[in-house]
């Protein structure tokens, strides 16, 4: 049986299929965000589709801890693209 485990040194954290680096926060965006099927997703990550159920059911058994993850990375896209755009960093390298 499929489970979600969340170790430290492994995607930051983040709950993940045991034994892969697919994130449950990953598979719900392909699934319910994108509107791929289940099966689609499945055969692109050469899972078992019950791992991608487990997966989603993980996403709405924990909606708080599935919001604080997305505001983790949301946080996180936001910081990268401010150093790319940062032109002091442009200034040093010129």
């Amino acid at each position: 049986m499929t489970q979600i485990v969340s170790t430290e040194g492994t995607l930051g954290g983040e709950p993940r299929i045991d034994g892969r680096r697919i994130g449950v926060l990953h598979i719900a965006a392909r699934v319910i965000d994108k509107g791929e099927h289940p099966e689609d997703v499945a055969a692109d990550y050469e899972l078992d589709l019950a791992a991608v159920h487990h997966a989603l059911a993980y996403y709405y058994d924990h909606p708080d801890e599935m919001q604080e993850w997305r505001e983790k990375k949301h946080q996180a896209a936001q910081r990268a693209h401010e150093r790319q755009l940062d032109p002091e960093k442009f200034r040093q390298h010129a």
